[in-house]
């Protein structure tokens, strides 16, 4: 004798399906309408600068002769003469030292955000798990070189040495991963009394496992999110020290080099010269912003 299914027993046949955590998490960051629009554009410049040189007409490192002498007239933004951006005022077309620009402060602002996270994270996670005398050890480092006016060493390290895009890379992983060395020992010092990691203790797992599968996974949330508004940061310290003069020099250049010298034209009747870099500058620094605002309440636990 067979007996039709009543809607309880169907309704337990049914498997439901929850969403993981990161699922959830990239549901709320693309509900997220300005963080969106500001990874779209972000894709966008991190286009421009990989392959505007080949959309290019004009060498970086080019002259145009004819330009020079009467730049302020003839030598604004013209798709007739291939210089869409204008030229600067040696005569070198703004477009391509745009997109030299926009590659050198984006690989300045990553790679100092991977240091700062690759560095950062294993120095607070072994220091907040371990604790004891290798806690106060370890931070006291972190105090000791967040003390030290790293701004003034910088500008010595590249006076002294060379001022080329490689010392700037050293001076920026020099005290970039410090804030995010004691963001990663705070959190681990709440996540090492959970349970999951008194089981894993209990079943005898060493302790170089316990914080690479169990306390550094658990740290990425608030690691993607500081990396991703650590980027304009350095991407702003950088533009700084190219401003003074410290950064990239000839025939490289970055975004604050190119500002440098638009502002230096300004009054001569050239204001493409600093109107393109900035607006990249700023653009991009927006986007960063709003998508590490994105990524904070899609990853806060308080708003699930």
């Amino acid at each position: 004798m067979s007996h039709a299914a009543t809607p309880e027993t169907a309704g337990q046949s049914r498997t439901v399906r929850g969403r993981s955590l990161w699922q959830d998490a990239w549901r709320r960051f693309f509900a997220n309408r300005a963080a969106v629009a500001s990874l779209v554009i972000l894709l966008l410049v991190l286009l421009f600068a990989l392959f505007g040189q080949h959309l290019a007409q004009w060498n970086n490192e080019e002259i145009d002769w004819a330009m020079l002498g009467n730049i302020s007239e003839v030598g604004g933004p013209s798709l007739e003469n291939g210089h869409y951006f204008g030229v600067d005022d040696t005569g070198r077309d703004l477009f391509a030292r745009t997109v030299q620009g926009t590659r050198v402060s984006l690989a300045v602002g990553i790679v100092g955000a991977l240091i700062s996270v690759v560095v950062g994270t294993a120095w607070g996670a072994v220091a907040g798990y371990v604790g004891g005398r290798t806690d106060t050890v370890m931070m006291r480092i972190v105090d000791l070189m967040m003390s030290i006016p790293y701004m003034f060493v910088l500008i010595l390290l590249l006076v002294v040495f060379n001022r080329s895009i490689v010392m700037l890379f050293v001076g920026v992983g020099l005290i970039s991963w410090l804030d995010m060395a004691r963001i990663a020992r705070g959190q681990t010092l709440s996540i090492k009394n959970k349970e999951f990691v008194e089981a894993a203790i209990a079943t005898g797992v060493s302790t170089p496992r316990i914080i690479t599968r169990h306390i550094v996974p658990n740290l990425l949330g608030i690691v993607i999110v500081y990396a991703t508004l650590l980027v304009p940061s350095m991407i702003i310290f950088e533009s700084f020290i190219s401003f003074l003069g410290l950064g990239v020099q000839e025939p490289s250049t970055s975004w604050g080099a190119l500002i440098n010298g638009g502002a230096d034209n300004l009054r001569n009747g050239t204001p493409w010269m600093l109107g393109f870099p900035l607006a990249f500058f700023i653009v991009s620094l927006f986007a960063f912003f709003f998508i590490g605002d994105g990524l904070r309440d899609a990853l806060d636990p308080k708003d699930r």
